[in-house]
């Protein structure tokens, strides 16, 4: 369980890296053109999910996401007790990601983000369709070929940051910790709330709709 408990909190930390950090860099670079300040963030976190999924899974089974360890824990598949135990190190890891990235940039470490636009109808039901993909694609490559979900997923979230009006956060733990970074990648806390409520509320659903169709 240490181990496990050590990758899901490394892998999200990774994660966050480079979440916030291509957005720092991409928002550096492209001189006020967030169009490509997007797609610098959205191949970068595509990148690093492939590499942490890829070499994590096979000990922690690579969640590095809350809603997917619901999932797990709703088809039975891991106990309360360890589900609580991935979500508090995924939490912790993601806000040390964080505060990595910021002191790679030389920034202020510890931050409150101030972006604002990340709220209402749109942006929840958003949230709940970015986080249904993702949950279909890991469940779905489960099934029908469990080799090549580390590939599914990275390109699942690199398109969805361009065809969701969200950016796909589609992950409390990813959510909660870009609340900490006013950089390009935040969310202002305050509506952190309604984010993570979609994302719970999509997997519960994901969990009936998907149960008996992808049945392992």
């Amino acid at each position: 369980m240490r181990d496990k408990l050590i990758a899901e909190g490394v892998g999200t930390a990774m994660l966050l890296i480079s979440v916030i950090g291509s957005g720092i860099m991409g928002a550096a670079l492209a001189d006020g053109n967030d169009a490509i300040a997007l797609l610098a963030n959205a191949i970068a976190t595509g990148c690093m999910l492939y590499v942490i999924i890829t070499v994590l899974g096979p000990v922690s089974g690579a969640h590095f996401n809350p809603a997917v360890t619901l999932m797990f824990l709703l088809g039975g598949h891991i106990s309360a007790r360890t589900a609580l135990a991935y979500v508090a190190a995924q939490i912790v890891g993601g806000l040390i990601g964080v505060w990595a990235a910021h002191a790679m940039f030389d920034l202020p470490i510890l931050q409150m983000s101030q972006t604002l636009h990340r709220t209402g109808p749109a942006q929840w039901f958003s949230e709940v369709l970015a986080t249904l993909g993702l949950l279909f694609v890991i469940f779905g490559g489960l099934k029908s070929r469990s080799e090549a979900v580390p590939t599914l997923v990275a390109l699942y979230i690199t398109g969805a940051y361009w065809f969701t009006a969200s950016t796909s956060f589609a992950n409390p733990a990813v959510t909660i910790a870009r609340g900490f970074s006013d950089t390009f990648a935040g969310i202002y806390p305050g509506h952190i709330p309604a984010f993570v409520i979609a994302q719970l509320i999509a997997t519960i659903f994901a969990h009936r709709l998907f149960a008996k169709f992808f049945a392992r």
